[in-house]
């Protein structure tokens, strides 16, 4: 039988991402239906009741959980409790892994995508033990796109029919990340 997750899946230098408490859910709701955030993605914000089932479904994640669906964990800042943002570990229309994160508007601007994606890449590869991470990003979202060109390569464009906008898809190998880790 599978165990739930621990709290803390990894801390990064100011960062530490982990799986949600009962307490985070008016901030994940947020996440979810503020208009501002969503517009980056572009999403359609989600109803009230679309938010909170998709919280309850990540309460009580196990690690297999990570590795073969879409979950959703905490970002907060080491020195508060505070969730300031989500690192979403999903599955792409292939079965790949692919990571996703956003953050709350106050938390924009900080280097925190980055620390984030970096942390994130290294669970994949280090714990999950995945062979190869993807992203998708919104090609008018310049603040991403700058965080995945930084961090791995771009290879392909597409229209994303369900958000209605074109997204570069980024990959990054495990051999290839980890002839820059070692």
């Amino acid at each position: 039988m599978q165990t739930i997750l621990e709290m803390i899946l990894f801390e990064t230098e100011r960062l530490i991402v982990k799986s949600l408490e009962k307490a985070d859910k008016k901030l994940f709701v947020e996440m979810f239906t503020d208009p501002k955030i969503l517009a980056e993605i572009p999403q359609k914000p989600f109803t009230e009741t679309e938010a909170t089932e998709r919280f309850d479904r990540n309460l009580n994640l196990t690690v297999s959980n990570l590795k073969s669906q879409k979950c959703t964990c905490g970002i907060f800042e080491k020195r508060t409790t505070e969730m300031i943002g989500l690192a979403l570990f999903l599955k792409n229309e292939h079965n790949e892994s692919e990571l996703g994160y956003r953050f709350r508007e106050k938390f924009w601007s900080k280097g925190y995508g980055t620390e984030a994606t970096k942390g994130m890449l290294a669970y994949y590869f280090n714990i999950l033990k995945t062979e190869k991470v993807t992203a998708d990003v919104n090609i008018t979202n310049s603040a991403s796109v700058k965080i995945l060109n930084k961090l791995m390569k771009p290879i392909s464009e597409f229209f994303n029919e369900r958000d209605q906008c074109t997204d570069r898809r980024y990959a990054l190998l495990k051999d290839s990340w980890l002839q820059d880790h070692l």
